[in-house]
């Protein structure tokens, strides 16, 4: 059994017993870790009631390979991310994003996902409640491309023709991207603006402004999560984001 110290975010926390808690974190050098706060729930806890979800902070716990639940030792706070309760919307796409890594991401240490996920954190938490969607939509397609399932933005995925930029396609989320009219006659259209906006996003960049069609964005997030990354057990947290995102959907 070893003891490890590692900035750790929070991803969630849930009451153990009458006095303790079970956290699910994202550490930096250890994966997703799942760890017992003993004696969290006491009034007088050390731990002084920082111990929810979007916190990060330095956790120590002794990690002992080969099981699940890990004992934690201490937790320095260096974010607590309050702001991110201010919206229902805010709290959701948070809460999005977390759930996405929650399912997908492993023990193994990825620093990238780790940053990722803190970085987009404290985007959604800087921006306005109407920018807020755009910033979750950047999160959670650079999430997904992080965790292995790029969706492909300019090229048809089924004949592999260069898609120009003026030139408007389908989302065929099976095969994992966009398609040319010509190869998928019938389906959902996407404009170029719209193509344009969520290539940037998977590739990390937030589009400046509003989105030419938040609706449209919407729907695809869901129709791809839906797809690739549910595995017959639905995001608990996609329908309270799409649901009480700034913008009314089309």
């Amino acid at each position: 059994m070893a003891l490890v110290t590692t900035r750790a975010l929070v991803l969630q926390a849930f009451p153990y017993s009458e006095t303790s808690k079970i956290l699910r974190l994202l550490t930096r050098d250890e994966g997703v870790r799942s760890v017992i706060a003993k004696g969290a729930l006491r009034p007088k806890s050390r731990y002084g009631g920082v111990l929810e979800p979007f916190t990060e902070g330095s956790a120590t716990f002794y990690l002992k390979e080969g099981r699940d639940l890990h004992t934690l030792s201490g937790f320095d706070l260096l974010r607590s991310r309050q702001g991110l309760g201010r919206t229902l919307a805010a709290f959701a796409g948070a809460s999005l994003l977390a759930e996405i890594v929650l399912r997908f991401a492993t023990e193994e240490a990825y620093p990238a996902l780790y940053d990722t996920l803190a970085a987009a954190w404290d985007a959604i938490g800087a921006v306005s409640p109407e920018a807020a969607p755009g910033v979750v939509f950047t999160g959670a397609w650079t999430l997904v491309v992080l965790l292995g399932f790029e969706p492909r933005t300019d090229e048809c995925v089924v004949c592999g023709r260069a898609v120009g930029d003026g030139e408007p396609v389908r989302f065929d989320p099976l095969a994992g991207g966009v398609a040319c009219l010509e190869c998928r006659p019938a389906g959902r259209i996407v404009d170029p603006a719209s193509r344009a906006e969520l290539r940037a996003m998977t590739r990390g960049q937030t589009p400046g402004g509003p989105l030419a069609s938040p609706g449209l964005h919407r729907a695809l997030l869901r129709v791809f999560l839906e797809t690739h990354l549910t595995q017959e057990k639905p995001f608990r947290s996609l329908d309270l984001f799409l649901d009480h995102a700034a913008e009314p959907l089309e």
